[in-house]
């Protein structure tokens, strides 16, 4: 029997919960932390029972916590996130700069070759490593030192790096991205980082090539066709077929190109999810409708999908951490809203 299990962070605590019977029936496990906000929490995929989990507090801040009994027993570990050398500064909100400064982990993405190494995406943007399973971590600080860091500007969020992708068929490949910043990509492991932003538009950017200053929302790609990659932008929703190097727009027919949320089948490597938004100011689904938006052509036109969804009078958001699909065929797709659905 096909076992499912959806990982929860909100901002009242953590949930696990579980489904051993084809997803008829679920087992809650929560609220784990409660009255903390878990900004991530993610499974070892060579341990399942291995998980991490980011909680933050505005009054206690940072803690990370890992347990190794799929969240029956929990211990925190390491939360030193010390930048390498010293760290220079960044464009800030007004246009004044702005150091370095640490505030909190937004992903937590284990590794898919080794089991105790997992990274992790803070605020401010940087990518760490740790090889001990969480005990200690280690900047990537090729990354932070890219020529352009300086310009980097945060989104409304904070300056967050929040996606962080392994390539499945090479472990030395790695893609982030960054609010709002752009879209970065590692071929050596993490040393070294270019950015991937060509073919990218934004109407607050006067100049069409910029190489960064953009707000990516976040990234998805298919295992069986790693070199392909989906991005949900601030507006635009873009296809690269060439591992980020060239971009193109794929929004098509949808009826808003903002939100925050993508995703790919997991059987399909053309068949893309996403939920628009009406505005980067209005977020709320377009007409108060919830609509999750399917392409089963990589992008070229979209069907929406509204059986068993509020279809008036609806006024959540989807984040972007909050939409992802099962391994099971067919596969299910799952979504959280700003209201407290599952």
């Amino acid at each position: 029997m096909t076992e499912v299990r959806l990982l929860i962070g909100t901002k009242k605590g953590a949930f696990i919960i579980d489904s051993a019977n084809g997803r008829s029936q679920w087992q809650i496990q929560g609220p784990l932390f409660g009255g903390w906000e878990i900004y991530h929490i993610n499974a070892s995929p060579l341990n399942k029972n291995l998980i991490y989990a980011s909680q933050f507090n505005g009054w206690f801040g940072q803690v990370l916590q890992r347990s190794f009994d799929a969240g029956k027993t929990w211990e925190a570990v390491s939360n030193s996130f010390n930048y390498s050398g010293e760290p220079k500064p960044h464009l800030w909100y007004d246009g004044s700069f702005h150091l370095w400064e640490f505030a909190k982990v937004w992903n937590l993405s284990p590794s898919l070759f080794d089991e105790k190494t997992v990274f992790a995406g803070i605020e401010d943007a940087a990518i760490f490593v740790s090889h001990d399973a969480g005990e200690s971590w280690g900047e990537l600080h090729g990354l932070r030192e890219h020529s352009t860091a300086g310009s980097w500007q945060p989104g409304a969020g904070g300056l967050c790096l929040h996606t962080v992708i392994q390539d499945p068929t090479n472990s030395n490949r790695i893609y982030v991205g960054i609010s709002a910043a752009g879209a970065f990509k590692s071929d050596d492991a993490g040393l070294n980082w270019k950015p991937i932003n060509k073919g990218l538009r934004a109407d607050y950017l006067p100049d069409d090539d910029v190489e960064v200053g953009h707000c990516v929302h976040r990234l998805a790609l298919h295992r069986s066709k790693p070199e392909v990659l989906f991005m949900q932008k601030h507006w635009d929703v873009m296809r690269s077929d060439d591992a980020g190097e060239n971009w193109y727009e794929i929004s098509g027919n949808l009826p808003s190109d903002f939100g925050f949320a993508i995703a790919v089948d997991y059987n399909n490597p053309e068949t893309v999810y996403v939920i628009p938004i009406k505005s980067d100011s209005e977020h709320f689904p377009p007409d108060h409708q919830l609509r999750v938006y399917r392409s089963q052509s990589g992008g070229y036109d979209w069907q929406p999908i509204s059986k068993g969804l509020p279809q008036s009078h609806f006024y959540g958001n989807v984040l972007r951490g909050a939409l992802s699909s099962d391994q099971c065929d067919p596969c299910g797709i799952y979504f959280g809203s700003t209201t407290g659905e599952i």
